[in-house]
């Protein structure tokens, strides 16, 4: 799509309007952020329409997912069987082979069957062993590289002439490690220093797989699988398929897109918060990365509406309201009345009930929809609760010039990270029955604050740099930098350590309980933030990738021939 295309859909950018700020400073002087005006013409956006919707093509892709299954039957040889799962997955068709894809790896001896079909196992075929087993929950351990293991038996033998498609499968494998596993940290290390080499340092290295947002990944597979010519009719037939499916999923996520923007014009807060930031189009962005499946529209109109609302309050606390506002705004949050904000400046007024009418109004679509018969608004209350008061902690920080341990900012990081919000409508949306929710809150607590710590890193290492230039006092690396008297790319090294080890504590429960579907879907809260963080602040700068993130995912299809 040209640059000339592209403003169909988005509004030019007046950089000279960055620093203008609506606010009346008549007064109190209140900061602006200079935050970037929306891009979006929602107009337009309001206007898309699909041909993808329409029954012929469902028709068509119910018989292409017929015909992969038939020649999937028919493949004998267990690593093309493998590749051909991990392409499915690739190429986001994973939730139409749920079933068959379980089916064959629990009926898999993958070493046994590949010794049978006259192929040895090597270590490209049992990193992608490792890798798939894994990721679909099964308990395999790092013993399977014991026999590629150097003389002095401490690492995984591996060479900087290690055949590059080796070398990348070692990679991905490398990141579904748990702690204390030694070898594949080793070989984690290994190979990102020589996958960078091959680049010339140039080009920046990609994330691993398993940290990458499914949907957001799949056309870029898609047209990978293209280029590479592959004459194996199996693959053929999938990527016909793969390529109907994404135009049929998006059609999906331009009605949900149509229907989230009514909402958001006729809410009437923007308008009325002119220091924040108007992003209810990458918000809906977010919640499709969390779960693009299209039985998921309502759940991601919920979700959206949470992220949303996440930034305007972060927006409140951090830029606009002075420390006797957000005590007043936080109170009446723990006491969900509006009677409490009265005297509160107008805007922050309108904030907190619109905040509360769509919080009643989403917690009872979610009892009347699932037909629950208790207040979900309840459970919702407490978390923009719990959220709004990790806020106030940090704005009480910022008033005194007091900067925390790196831990006293993470143990209250992770809560204001907003990774408790987006975590508990993950589980009420997408939950089958409540007792799914009691389960998970009960046993599977500690991911939530893994992923939700995975969100304040992720975040911190993007927009630290324009927090600092805005006089923020507190993110992790300005704390690590202050403590422990290091400078800045000393402190990013360790936060991205620190970033790892997460991974590896979630990936734990993940390969423990892979009977819960809702263990995906959480995760996925932390693959977003990494795409979103991970070249500074996809929230505030909207004109780069993730501009053309969204259009790629819910604007442009794809040519079917």
């Amino acid at each position: 799509m040209t640059s000339e295309q592209q403003s169909v859909f988005c509004n030019q950018i007046n950089s000279a309007s960055f620093g203008e700020s609506k606010i009346d400073q008549s007064l109190i002087q209140r900061r602006n952020a200079n935050y970037k005006p929306n891009i979006w013409k929602y107009d337009i956006l309001q206007s898309l329409k699909s041909q993808y919707s329409e029954g012929k093509y469902k028709r068509e892709a119910q018989k292409l997912k017929e015909e992969v299954l038939w020649l999937v039957e028919e493949i004998e040889n267990p690593l093309a069987k493998l590749e051909l799962i991990d392409s499915i997955n690739k190429m986001s068709l994973s939730h139409l082979f749920d079933k068959e894809i379980m089916v064959f790896l629990q009926n898999m001896e993958f070493a046994k069957k590949l010794k049978d079909s006259g192929v040895e196992m090597d270590l490209y075929s049992t990193a992608l062993y490792f890798r798939i087993f894994r990721q679909y929950g099964y308990n395999v351990t790092q013993d399977v590289f014991l026999s590629y293991m150097d003389e002095m038996g401490e690492q995984i033998e591996v060479d900087a002439n290690m055949d590059p498609k080796t070398m990348m499968q070692l990679f991905e494998a490398s990141h579904l490690g748990l702690r204390d596993e030694n070898m594949l940290d080793e070989a984690r290390i290994f190979c990102t220093k020589n996958l960078k080499i091959s680049c010339n340092n140039i080009i920046p290295m990609e994330m691993p797989l398993h940290w990458k947002v499914e949907w957001y990944n799949s056309r870029k597979q898609i047209s990978k699988q293209e280029n590479e010519k592959e004459e194996r009719v199996s693959n053929l037939k999938l990527l016909q398929l793969a390529k109907l499916n994404f135009n049929m999923v998006q059609a999906e996520h331009q009605k949900d897109l149509v229907d989230i923007l009514r909402w958001w014009t006729n809410l009437g807060l923007i308008e009325n918060v002119s220091f924040s930031r108007d992003r209810i189009v990458e918000s809906f962005l977010w919640s499709v990365g969390v779960a693009f499946e299209p039985q998921h529209s309502n759940f991601r109109n919920w979700l959206t509406k949470a992220i949303t609302f996440i930034i305007v309050i972060d927006d409140v606390y951090d830029i606009y309201g002075t420390l006797q506002d957000l005590q007043l705004f936080t109170d009446a949050v723990v006491r969900w009345d509006p009677k409490e904000v009265e005297e509160l400046p107008s805007c922050m007024q309108i904030c907190f009930r619109k905040l509360y009418d769509t919080t009643n109004d989403v917690a009872l679509e979610i009892e009347q929809q699932k037909g629950w018969n208790f207040p979900v608004s309840t459970y919702l209350q407490k978390v923009w609760a719990e959220f709004c008061k990790a806020l106030l902690v940090e704005a009480k920080w910022d008033s005194t010039g007091y900067t925390p341990t790196l831990s006293e900012y993470l143990d209250n990081g992770w809560k204001s990270s907003g990774g408790t919000v987006l975590s508990l409508h993950v589980l009420l949306g997408l939950a089958q029955d409540f007792s799914q929710v009691d389960d998970f809150l009960e046993n599977e607590q500690d991911l939530i604050y893994y992923s939700s710590l995975i969100i304040r890193l992720g975040n911190d290492l993007g927009t630290s740099t324009a927090e600092l230039e805005r006089g923020d006092v507190s993110s992790c690396i300005l704390c690590y930098m202050k403590k422990e008297n290091v400078k800045e790319d000393v402190a990013r090294k360790h936060i991205e350590e620190m970033v790892i080890e997460t991974w590896k504590k979630m990936n734990k429960h993940c390969f423990a309980n892979s009977s819960s579907t809702l263990i995906k879907y959480i995760m996925n809260i932390a693959r977003v933030t990494h795409f979103i963080y991970q070249n500074g602040d996809g929230f505030g700068v909207q004109d780069r990738e993730t501009r053309q993130q969204i259009l790629s995912s819910l604007v442009q299809s794809l040519p079917l021939n």
